[in-house]
């Protein structure tokens, strides 16, 4: 089965879900909504109730649906729109379940999508759908006034609110939209050379910015927007593990640790790979178009996508296959040292409102993979390395210690013949009393609050450091871990292994601590998985606590907790239990 023939038979299957989800008590507020499964309710955002009408529409329009020009789907996607007209806010927002109340950005997530379905519905000459096109088209314009006065919280958002505003403007002619449009892409474009985006988010936002900023170029005449893109998409082909799932170690969002495959990747790797030609593209949409098991949330619906660019279906672009073996260090050579040391000029102190400043972008990250094999070694996160072994996975190597306390987060990455060097530096000071000229005038009232004291200007006393050094070693057996420390004041530290907790672990110095983690406290261990297994040599158990403050260990996982106490020098032997003979080539 061909993939356009896929997702006509996985669409199909997902209109008639939707229609069982629809709510069909006319006295329900939500009458007219498709209910969400997990908690009953519809909802106006881009994963609810406009992400089913998308599907209706793909069905309603397509010769080849089983559901074309149903009667029964057409009540449905009426009702629908009807829906949305309800529970849009009189700014033309809309608001969706989780939070963002009157939301610009989440309008716009929908906008880019719905206006695509809305373009196949206008365009299709079925009398019947014309109720149901004029009452989408009044959704989509009410919307313009909050794309063209709207903010966002993420980095993402931006270019989602760009894509939507393309779509209006494309609908509509008016030139503001294209104006509002030009002072988002005037903030510049936050991707790496390397192609990673500021929010390091493999499962989710790289493909949500790569999509939208795709809509944006062709909508705009900016093909300048699609180099992000391109060096994006290449970098995605280091970030796949055997099995195709995505690496999301060191994501900065929701995706961080999670399961994510390939899927939201396929429609603009399949853009990208017709319009220039390029294998590589190919290769990632066929592994991602292999992965889809839904037609994709708005805007980036795969099916819509193959509807509104026919020629994507008879593309002659072949896939060349993805990398493997390689090593490859990501944003190895990015200035990030130059562009954090500009931060405090920016003057906003280092405070961002309901997102985050995100200083960890642009951190090198090293992908390893040859064959069944697939390594991470990570900076910036809580977590240094991560290991998947067939069907053995070490899904995380943390070093948490008192000094601050909580997990460390390796700041640098030094590649080395075999391996690398992580290093960490942290610092912890006390601060003396505000001179008596910075001082406010309250500290002189009968009540002097703490936080009105400029606490920004105290003195650092007694300023202490911390320093950790990591070197990662890979050899033909696997890796080796050596973890140090020089400190010679006693701070209690725990380096933690988390795998996944489909494996069996074993061994002999094994001692229940908490629910979900062991104590390790000497002796071989192994994980086994199926016929793949993961052995570590190095445990140690120096003193006992099970937890350090401000650490928490996942609960559905198999943690194994090695205690140990400043100064130390431990090493952990990582042996696997099949490799391959391919010698890894090394990706610049």
């Amino acid at each position: 089965m061909g993939i356009y023939d896929k997702l006509v038979s996985l669409n199909d299957h997902w209109v008639k879900d939707g229609m069982d989800h629809q709510v069909l008590e006319s006295g329900s507020r939500f009458y007219g909504g498709v209910a969400d499964p997990v908690n009953g309710l519809a909802w106006p955002s881009h994963g609810g109730t406009p992400m089913v009408m998308a599907l209706w529409i793909s069905a309603l329009i397509n010769e080849d649906s089983r559901f074309y020009h149903d009667k029964e789907l057409l009540i449905s996607l009426e009702l629908g729109a009807r829906y949305m007209l309800r529970f849009q806010h009189a700014d033309g927002t809309i608001s969706p379940p989780w939070t963002n109340m009157h939301s610009p950005p989440d309008t716009a997530f929908v906008v880019s999508g719905l206006a695509q379905a809305y373009e196949l519905l206008a365009a299709h000459a079925w009398e019947p759908l014309r109720q149901a096109a004029e009452d989408i088209r009044l959704f989509l314009e009410r919307t313009i006034p909050a794309l063209l006065t709207g903010g966002c919280h993420t980095p993402n958002h931006r270019w989602v609110i760009t894509a939507a505003l393309g779509f209006m403007y494309k609908l509509t002619g008016r030139p503001e939209l294209k104006e509002r449009a030009d002072q988002w892409l005037a903030e510049g474009m936050d991707c790496t050379e390397d192609g990673e985006w500021t929010e390091r988010s493999n499962g989710i936002y790289n493909a949500v910015s790569d999509i939208v900023l795709f809509y944006a170029a062709e909508l705009f005449d900016r093909p300048d927007l699609l180099e992000p893109v391109r060096r994006n998409l290449r970098m995605m082909a280091y970030m796949i593990h055997p099995d195709g799932e995505v690496v999301t170690d060191y994501s900065g969002r929701q995706d961080l640790g999670s399961k994510y495959d390939m899927g939201s990747y396929f429609l603009v790797a399949k853009l990208m790979a017709s319009l220039d030609r390029e294998p590589l593209f190919a290769s990632i949409a066929e592994l991602a178009g292999d992965a889809l098991k839904h037609p994709g949330w708005l805007p980036n619906n795969a099916l819509i996508g193959l509807l509104r660019y026919p020629e994507l279906r008879d593309c002659t672009v072949q896939p060349e296959g993805l990398p493997d073996p390689y090593r490859v260090v990501i944003n190895g050579g990015f200035p990030r040292e130059r562009y954090l040391s500009l931060m405090e000029a920016a003057g906003h102190g280092g405070r961002i409102y309901h997102s985050r400043l995100h200083p960890d972008f642009g951190a090198p990250v090293a992908r390893h993979r040859n064959g069944a094999t697939s390594a991470t070694v990570i900076t910036e996160t809580t977590s240094f390395f991560a290991l998947r072994h067939g069907a053995a996975r070490l899904l995380a190597v943390q070093v948490a210690t008192s000094f601050e306390p909580g997990f460390v987060k390796l700041k640098r990455l030094e590649e080395l013949e075999h391996g690398y060097r992580l290093t960490a530096t942290e610092s912890k000071g006390y601060y003396g009393p505000v001179s008596k000229r910075d001082l406010p005038e309250t500290a002189g009232g009968e009540v002097s609050p703490w936080y009105l004291l400029p606490h920004h200007l105290r003195e650092v006393t007694h300023e202490q450091q911390h320093q950790v050094e990591v070197v990662l070693t890979e050899s033909e057996q696997g890796w080796k871990i050596r973890v140090h420390c020089d400190q010679p004041e006693v701070l209690m530290t725990q380096i933690s292994f988390v795998f996944g907790k489909e494996g069996a672990l074993s061994g002999g110095g094994l001692v229940p601590a908490a629910a979900g983690t062991l104590f390790w406290e000497k002796g071989t261990v192994r994980l086994t998985a199926g016929s793949d297994w993961i052995e570590l040599d190095g445990g140690a158990h120096e003193h006992r606590a099970k937890a350090l403050n401000n650490t928490n260990y996942p609960a559905d996982c198999q943690t194994l907790i090695v205690n140990l106490m400043t100064p130390y020098d431990r090493t952990f032997d990582i042996r696997l239990s099949h490799q391959d003979r391919n010698d890894s080539k090394h990706e610049e």
